[in-house]
Formats: structure tokens, sequence, C-alpha cells
């Protein structure tokens, strides 16, 4: 049986988060959390537009622990509406508000409100690297074949 871990994050609401829900997994099996515009008035994004949406909270990872801003799929897919930097990186040591970065890859304008969920965050570890330089690398059957080279 696989078992899901528990993490606790600490989540701070900004002045003008008050009235938003706190991020929240909408169903059992979910592996994001909805994040909410927390805007004064509403916004419209034109096509091509792109900006940046508070949240209204800000969180103190672990360190180990990243959070991934995504896309909402129904944003998406009904909108052309997607996180430009897909995923954003809120690092462990990152203390600021969580700010989404939002385009509209779609064809008419869409507005957005307060409180409308506009991304989903997924918390997940990180590994730090550690790099050695060396004057060749191993072998392997793709080599440098990178884009498009096994075709269609």
């Amino acid at each position: 049986m696989v078992t899901s871990t528990k993490l606790q994050v600490k989540i701070k609401r900004l002045p003008h988060g008050n009235n938003l829900p706190l991020p929240a997994y909408q169903t059992p099996g979910a592996a994001g959390l909805d994040l909410y515009a927390a805007v004064q008035e509403p916004i419209t994004l034109q096509p091509g537009d792109r900006t940046l949406v508070p949240t209204g909270i800000s969180m103190a990872l672990p360190p180990g622990f990243e959070a991934q801003l995504r896309p909402r799929s129904g944003l998406a897919l009904k909108y052309g509406l997607t996180v430009l930097n897909t995923p954003g990186t809120v690092d462990s040591d990152y203390r600021g508000e969580i700010m989404v970065l939002l385009i509209n890859l779609g064809s008419k304008p869409v507005t957005l409100c307060r409180g409308e969920r506009i991304a989903q965050c997924v918390i997940h570890t990180t590994i730090r690297a550690q790099f050695e330089e060396v004057e060749e690398l191993t072998s392997t059957h793709r080599g440098s074949g990178g884009f498009g080279h096994t075709g269609r």
C-alpha cells in the first residue's frame, strides 16, 4: 500500500488576501492546491497579454522543498489562459507574496475576478546537485541527438 506524506507548511495571509480561501486540495487524490486571485478589481487580459496576479499569501517552505506553480487545466482548455513560466518555482528561502504570471494565449479577452482559482501549486522535493567538471562524458546510443531526433 502506498501512502501520502504530510508536510507542515507555514502560510501567511496578507491584508489584501483577507476573506479568500487558503490554498486547498479540491479532491482527496489531488496533487495540486488551488491558488486564488487576490485582486481588488477584476482584471482583463486581452489575447497575448500577460500579468502578475497576486494570491494574497506567502509561505515558508522547509529546506529541500519547492512550490511549483502550474496552470489550471480548465482555464487553459476553455480560455487559453496559462502560467507563462510553467512551472513557476517558489524556492524554500522565498518569503514574499506568491504571484502567478498568467498569459492569455486564447483568441478572446479573459476577465479574472477576486477569489477566482487561477493556478495550482504542487509542493515537491528538490535535490541539490554537485557538479564535477570532466574532459569527456560517457557515451550513450542517443549521444547528442536532441530536438526531434527520433522523428514523428
